[in-house]
């Protein structure tokens, strides 16, 4: 389904269903079809399913919903907002920095990628893993969201005192998947230019997110992000 991205094992049995429709065979069709037609994907094969790998499903801790990969070259990695080291870092997650300094006295990193944070049971997942270069949302409604929302569901089933943040209106339309009575659900404005300042600035879910871990006996996020 992912052109070649295989689902790691944690996740595995709980996709199984999914995988096995007609909709997931068409998409991982389509995406073999496209790259051999020339058109450039991203992020690339091998990284598709990144999210899943660097965060288990047993690991999950904190879930942050994202609509759409990044469509320029080089940016996209697999992790939502997450962009690799030496590519500027983009102006949603500049707004994520600002937060996180005032929130928790973090200084704004000097790259983005965020993957430091997914090691730690963050689970940064986008509702579509794929787009084509320059064309935001190109990959929306091919049946990636099938695959996400069971991503989302699985989680709803089988785990307890997660928080899940969700920003913006496309993330908080998720939340009718999550248990609202035994799990946290952060909600606010995107980090984007646009509605940072409606919301997002000064939502305080950092701290809120550590303090709910911790209450409910796990180990709180640390999220500096390393050098």
């Amino acid at each position: 389904m992912a052109g070649s991205d295989a689902v790691p094992e944690s996740w595995r049995a709980a996709l199984e269903p999914v995988l096995a429709t007609q909709q997931a065979r068409q998409l991982g069709g389509f995406l073999t079809a496209e790259e051999a037609a020339g058109k450039r994907i991203y992020p690339p094969r091998g990284q598709r399913l990144a999210a899943l790998e660097l965060t288990p499903l047993d690991a999950v801790k904190v879930v942050i919903l994202g609509q759409d990969p990044y469509h320029g070259a080089g940016q996209a990695h697999g992790l939502a907002f997450s962009v690799q080291p030496g590519v500027k870092v983009p102006p949603s997650l500049v707004n994520i920095y600002k937060e996180l300094q005032s929130d928790l006295g973090i200084a704004p990193a000097a790259h983005g990628n965020l993957s430091a944070w997914a090691r730690q049971g963050v689970l940064l997942l986008n509702a579509s893993l794929t787009v084509e270069a320059h064309k935001a949302n190109s990959h929306a409604k091919l049946g990636w969201q099938q695959f996400t929302d069971a991503v989302i569901q699985t989680l709803a089933t089988e785990k307890s005192h997660l928080v899940y943040m969700l920003w913006g209106r496309f993330a908080q339309g998720k939340a009718a998947l999550i248990p609202a009575d035994r799990n946290l659900i952060l909600e606010s404005a995107h980090p984007s230019p646009l509605s940072a300042h409606n919301g997002f600035l000064g939502n305080g879910h950092f701290k809120a997110a550590n303090e709910y871990l911790a209450t409910h006996g796990k180990t709180p996020i640390d999220w500096r992000i390393p050098a």
